[in-house]
């Protein structure tokens, strides 16, 4: 998992790919964007913009990717992710391998961010997070998840 803010995102020493696709999603103004799937990039770059009310952990599930690389940022609201390094999620339901994305019960030696508006995360396939959590209590969110296909910062 890597942190920063959109701020200091020249400074910020990501991989150009995770770079490029950060500019092409604040360039597309997600902010004013009804809740949605937005190409950038083809299918290597897309963006989901949400909108929704943060829960308690207990009613939600981690998830895990295996081809793509999940960077979520915060438009509006606070959220807290749990998460985990690589082969930390337990109790994991039938990977659904067309949408890439399972879900895990738990989190073994979890952990825990708070994203503020401008603030990002960065999860690589076999990380599992948990989204969307409550931090007090319920609020209303709208953040941005960039998907970039992982296999991009191989070439």
């Amino acid at each position: 998992m890597i942190s920063d803010e959109l701020r200091s995102l020249p400074s910020a020493g990501l991989h150009p790919v995770l770079q490029q696709a950060l500019t092409l999603a604040i360039a597309a103004n997600p902010q004013e964007k009804t809740p949605g799937r937005y190409a950038l990039q083809g299918d290597t770059i897309f963006m989901n913009v949400m909108q929704f009310a943060t829960q308690s952990p207990e009613q939600k599930k981690a998830e895990l990717h295996q081809q793509y690389i999940d960077i979520q940022v915060l438009l509006s609201g606070e959220e807290r992710i749990l998460f985990g390094m690589t082969d930390s999620a337990r109790q994991c339901d039938e990977m659904h391998v067309e949408d890439d994305y399972q879900l895990c019960s738990e989190i073994a030696d979890e952990q825990a961010i708070v994203l503020k508006p401008g603030r990002f995360a960065i999860f690589m396939p076999g990380e599992p997070h948990k989204p969307g959590c409550m931090v007090g209590g319920p609020g209303e969110i709208k953040k941005v998840v960039i998907k970039v296909r992982a296999s991009l910062l191989q070439a």
